[in-house]
């Protein structure tokens, strides 16, 4: 049970632990119906080459294999829809998201595509997820862990619901290594996103959230500490566009 003074970051604001949950699924429902189109602004498409990047490294199988995926935060589907390409007709997806609205934007895309009879979507919150152990062959959780208010909680989650042998991948907004474009990144961030959200989908709160909550994530090195402690092997990131974004990896042995 939360303490009644703990407290966790929403965006910048120090908010009650408790509270935090309610405050992003405020956001996402606010969102939900213009989200996919903001991320093609706000990244000028580079979250898909990105996203692609992160089913590249997912690799899987491209034959009849069964093979289970976890995709968790990832209520609109993209990086379900881009595995299922990739795959073979031994895969499923099943996302995983807390929010109905984007689940309900993802499995209207799924019908569209074709693609329900091979992704499901299911409600549910990442730190306490309603999957027997040992279920799945990967987990991949995409620009969504950031949103969780208590990553270890669902970094372990992730740990249990996997099989031994498989793999945990995070795609998540990082710290900008390159001198210049990290003032560029902040400028474009703070002055140009929130405005951009307004005009898009009614909502500056939202994205000034969003951009504020990736400065508070923890640097690479530091989530790679967080991925260990939750008990996966052979962790390592990989920094993308300048270290706008990162790709963690995990091994479940």
């Amino acid at each position: 049970m939360d303490r009644p003074d703990q407290t966790t970051h929403f965006g910048f604001k120090d908010v009650p632990l408790g509270d935090k949950q309610t405050l992003v699924n405020d956001v996402f429902h606010s969102v939900a119906s213009r989200y996919d189109l903001m991320n093609d602004l706000m990244s000028a498409g580079l979250h898909r080459v990105w996203k692609d990047v992160m089913v590249t490294a997912l690799n899987p199988p491209r034959n009849d294999t069964p093979f289970a995926l976890l995709d968790v935060a990832g209520g609109t589907g993209d990086i379900a829809f881009r595995a299922a390409k990739a795959a073979g007709n031994g895969f499923r997806a099943t996302v995983c998201d807390i929010n109905p609205d984007m689940l309900a934007v993802g499995r209207d895309r799924a019908a569209k595509r074709g693609l329900d009879d091979r992704v499901s979507f299911v409600e549910g919150n990442a730190e306490a997820l309603a999957f027997a152990d040992r279920t799945f062959d990967a987990y991949t959780i995409a620009f969504g862990i950031r949103n969780v208010p208590r990553i270890d909680l669902a970094l372990s989650e992730a740990f249990r619901v996997l099989r031994p042998g498989s793999r945990f991948l995070c795609l998540e907004f990082s710290t900008v290594d390159m001198p210049g474009l990290d003032r560029l990144y902040d400028l474009f961030s703070f002055k140009v996103i929130p405005p951009l959200g307004r005009a898009v989908t009614g909502d500056a709160e939202s994205y000034r959230y969003l951009v504020e909550s990736i400065r508070k994530f923890p640097r690479p090195a530091a989530f790679a500490d967080m991925i260990r402690a939750a008990g996966f092997a052979r962790v390592s990131w990989q920094s993308l566009s300048g270290g706008i974004v990162a790709l963690h990896s995990g091994w479940r042995l």
